[in-house]
C-alpha cells in the first residue's frame, strides 16, 4: 500500500472537500483526485461517491477511514505510550438509539464494550427517520429501535427482534390489591404515547374487556414517564424495569403483569460488506442478557 495515497485520502475524508484539501496541501485538485484514485484501484473499492456537489465516503471509504485514522495519529499515540505507558488505536462502534428508547435496555446492550480499553464508542441519540438516514451512508453500524421496519426495495432495512420485556401497571403501594382489569377503569393513567407498539397492544386489552381509560397522560419518552410514575399518584402502564430502582426501594409496586403486552427491541441495519465483528457479538446476546428487571 502506498500511505501518501492513504495520507490523501485521510485528509480528503476529514476535511469532506476536495478543493479545500488540494489547497491546504499545496497541491493541485486533479493531482490529488488522482492519488486518491491510486488507492481505489490498489484496495479494489470505491472510497467516495459524489451526491450533487458532495462527497460521501463509501462503506469501503468509512472502513479505510477508521483504519487511517490512528494510522496518521500515531505521533501523538507514541508520545502518550512513553510518556504515561498508554496505549492508543481503538476500534471504533457506532450506535443509533431512538431518544425515547429505555436508556436500561441501552446500556445493558452496550454493557460488553464498557470494560474493555481497545473500544471507542460512539452512542447517538436521534429520530430514527435521522438515524436512518446515517445508517444508510454507513456513518453508523447499528441502530436500536422499539419499532419495526419493513424491508422495501427502496429501504432495504434488515431488522430483527434482539429483546422483549413485559409491560405492567404500576403506582403507589395500595392499601387494598388492585384488581385487574376492573380498577384501571376507575384510574387515572400514565402511558405510552399512541405511535409506540406498547399503546396499541394496550388499546387491545381495553378493547377485549370493554375498558374506556381515564387517561391522565401520553409519554413518548421513557425516562419522562418514569418520572411522572414517581411523582403522581396516577396508574401508570410501561415494562417494570423502567422504574426499576422505584420498585426496589417501594416507592412504586407493581400491580400486575398484562397479558399479551409486551415492548419490542429492534436491531436494525443494512446490508454490509464489511461487517464490524463488534456489532455480531452483541447481537448474539440472548433476550435474558439484555432484558434485566
Amino acid at each position: 500500500m502506498n500511505y501518501h495515497h492513504l495520507y490523501y485520502f485521510w485528509r480528503v475524508a476529514k476535511q469532506g472537500n476536495l478543493t479545500e484539501t488540494a489547497a491546504r496541501l499545496h497541491l493541485s485538485q486533479s493531482a490529488l483526485s488522482t492519488q486518491i484514485k491510486k488507492l481505489e484501484a490498489s484496495l479494489g473499492q470505491p472510497l467516495f461517491e459524489r451526491v450533487g456537489r458532495q462527497l460521501e465516503l463509501t462503506e469501503a471509504g468509512r472502513v479505510a477511514l477508521d483504519y487511517a485514522e490512528p494510522i496518521f495519529t500515531r505521533g501523538d499515540e507514541l508520545l502518550a505510550t512513553l510518556r504515561e505507558g498508554r496505549a492508543a488505536a481503538r476500534q471504533v462502534v457506532r450506535i443509533g438509539a431512538m431518544a425515547t428508547l429505555s436508556r436500561n435496555f441501552q446500556e445493558g446492550f452496550i454493557a460488553p464494550l464498557m470494560d474493555r480499553n481497545d473500544i471507542s464508542l460512539v452512542l447517538q441519540s436521534g429520530r430514527l427517520d435521522d438515524l436512518l438516514g446515517q445508517l444508510s451512508t454507513h456513518r453508523l453500524d447499528l441502530v436500536l429501535s422499539n419499532t419495526d421496519l419493513r424491508s422495501t426495495a427502496e429501504t432495504p432495512w434488515r431488522s430483527r427482534r434482539i429483546a422483549r420485556q413485559a409491560v405492567s401497571v404500576l403506582g403507589r403501594p395500595r392499601a387494598q390489591p388492585f384488581r385487574l382489569p376492573d380498577d384501571l377503569a376507575d384510574a387515572r393513567v400514565l402511558l405510552p404515547g399512541e405511535h409506540s407498539e406498547i399503546r396499541t397492544a394496550v388499546d387491545m386489552y381495553c378493547e377485549h374487556w370493554g375498558l374506556r381509560l381515564h387517561i391522565l397522560a401520553e409519554v413518548d419518552d421513557m425516562a419522562m414517564l418514569r418520572l411522572m410514575a414517581r411523582d403522581s399518584n396516577a396508574v401508570s402502564i410501561m415494562p417494570p424495569v423502567v422504574v426499576r430502582d422505584e420498585i426496589a426501594d417501594g416507592t412504586l409496586v407493581e400491580y400486575g403483569r398484562l397479558p399479551n403486552v409486551h415492548e419490542n427491541f429492534y436491531a436494525i441495519g443494512v446490508k454490509r460488506y464489511f461487517q464490524n465483528p463488534l456489532i455480531e457479538k452483541l447481537l448474539a446476546r440472548s433476550s435474558d442478557e439484555l432484558i434485566r428487571d
